[in-house]
């Protein structure tokens, strides 16, 4: 099961050391607990300050609960070291299934 993560950030420096500094952190930290980053981009359009990620949760996971997993982990923790989580003022999720011809499956 996919899921597109959307944040928005204050302003485009918290989005720079957000993307390029912890949300890189992550994968790795992901990857620990089973769940596989597709791509992470940032928005280009107007005065958007946003990352959007597509990642894979294993098949007989919770979303939620896997999420919830992770971001009380000490791995976390560590990838968010330095970041004030304040400039992230919005996090939208959105569950996907991929169709079958689909070239991510």
């Amino acid at each position: 099961m996919f899921q597109l993560r959307i944040y928005t950030l204050r302003s485009p420096g918290a989005l720079q050391r957000y993307a390029t500094v912890h949300w890189a952190r992550h994968l790795a930290t992901f990857e620990t607990f089973g769940v596989i980053t597709h791509g992470v981009w940032t928005e280009r359009s107007g005065s958007a300050n946003r990352l959007v990620a597509l990642i894979r949760y294993p098949a007989d996971a919770d979303p939620e609960q896997l999420a919830q997993r992770i971001m009380t982990s000490p791995e976390f923790a560590a990838d968010m070291a330095g970041f004030d989580v304040g400039d992230i003022i919005d996090v939208r999720t959105k569950v996907l299934d991929a169709m079958h011809f689909s070239p991510i499956r």
